[in-house]
């Protein structure tokens, strides 16, 4: 059943679950995972790094967490070292809560001197000493990496608020333009009209059971009718916008866009793919269930990137599958056709936590994931991420923590000159 202002909970990572590949796959793979995992974030590594040496200090438990900036690293730099390091404290057994209930306190600080970013973390046990742990960055190394990271721009453009949760939407038609979105228990139509966006009609969706609780859906506009619609164990279809057709189904949900067709079987009472393809990428038909995924084309193939349930990123390219762990991202990704770089990047969130969530966009140069963009922020934690049906931008949904109400985006790339 719907709860309007339940907070989705499917872009939380699951770590350390073990891998399905051999011994001898993941040592020839260990180079590729350890540039991986340098690649992924400009601060990820310094920031495991000290929250390795913090966990080693406390143990897990209950702590609280500060974080002081005393360095010229911009506000946005500092939030994604603050995500970072919250996220990988997290994952090796630290649950965050009020320094008054916290079995420690740790003080981080960003300093600096001339030649490297310092950073500190003061931890306080009890009525023990407290003790100092350190590690430092080298400034020419990351200025280096924060160059190559913004290669391209992510622009975000809202377009609608709702207050009940919203799925999916899609543009249509001419002048004026339209627009239809997929909500838990409809479909609505609206009109561009003098820069504003008006209701014109509203499509019930006919389910025989409840939805699950972290209700996805997709909306997918078709060439030869109006669209078909998505959620889990149903599927509709509409032929204009006055009537929908809503039957029992458990039919494959579109992966992309139209330039890279494929379809992934999804669960009727869970919030994921099961990992069953339509057609396959190439001969493979399967992959571990995932939350989502983006297709990468190159000249003779496509590569698709599964962002998976144990929190693993799984490449697959109809002859090799390659797994890489603790990229620094969330649950979703996307991908979209820009023009810059390799001509295909992916869009993908950061990791959940507080009441903001990131996209940024990514390339893959032979299978290595580097950051091409700095990170845009939302208000609120990322519930839908979706590529439209033409490739050249992506929808996002976030919900906004002080209202409860959904707020859905539009995003692009365009190339840094």
């Amino acid at each position: 059943m719907r709860c309007r202002r339940h907070n989705s909970v499917y872009n939380a990572r699951i770590r350390n679950m073990p891998s399905r590949s051999p011994r001898l796959f993941f040592l020839w793979l260990l180079p590729l995972l350890i540039t991986i995992f340098a690649a992924a974030s400009s601060w990820q590594g310094p920031s495991t790094q000290l929250a390795d040496k913090i966990a080693a200090a406390t143990g897990p438990g209950a702590v609280s967490l500060t974080l002081t900036n005393r360095s010229s690293l911009s506000r946005g730099a500092v939030d994604e070292i603050h995500r970072n390091l919250s996220s990988e404290l997290s994952a090796v057994g630290l649950r965050f809560v009020g320094a008054d209930q916290a079995a420690a306190t740790i003080n981080v600080t960003l300093s600096e001197n001339p030649r490297d970013y310092v950073w500190t973390g003061e931890i306080q046990q009890g009525n023990n000493e407290s003790s100092v742990v350190m590690v430092t960055v080298p400034k020419a190394q990351m200025d280096m990496s924060q160059e190559q990271s913004t290669a391209m721009t992510v622009h975000k453009t809202f377009v609608w608020s709702d207050e009940n949760r919203i799925l999916d939407f899609a543009f249509f038609g001419g002048s004026p333009q339209h627009m239809m979105v997929l909500e838990p228990e409809s479909v609505i139509f609206l009109r561009l009209d003098n820069e504003q966006w008006r209701k014109e009609q509203s499509l019930t969706i006919v389910h025989a059971r409840p939805w699950p609780r972290d209700l996805r859906g997709r909306l997918v506009p078709r060439k030869d009718r109006l669209f078909d619609a998505y959620l889990p164990g149903v599927y509709c279809l509409s032929n204009k916008p006055d009537a929908i057709d809503c039957h029992p189904s458990d039919d494959p949900w579109p992966l992309s866009s139209d330039a890279t067709p494929m379809s992934g079987f999804f669960s009727a009472t869970r919030n994921f793919f099961t990992g069953v393809l339509s057609p396959g990428v190439q001969k493979e038909t399967t992959t571990a269930p995932f939350y989502a995924a983006a297709a990468l084309p190159r000249d003779k193939y496509t590569l698709w990137l599964f962002s998976g349930v144990d929190g693993k990123v799984r490449m697959v390219d109809g002859i090799t599958e390659q797994v890489a762990a603790r990229l620094g991202w969330g649950s979703d990704v996307a991908s979209i056709h820009t023009g810059c770089g390799a001509g295909w990047q992916v869009l993908a969130t950061g990791p959940t936590g507080g009441r903001s969530d990131t996209v940024s966009a990514l390339e893959v140069p032979d299978r290595e994931i580097m950051a091409a963009s700095q990170p845009v922020d939302f208000k609120g934690t990322i519930t839908a991420l979706w590529s439209d049906s033409e490739g050249n931008s992506a929808i996002a949904v976030a919900q906004d923590p002080d209202s409860g109400n959904y707020e859905a985006y539009r995003l692009t790339v365009t190339c840094s000159q």
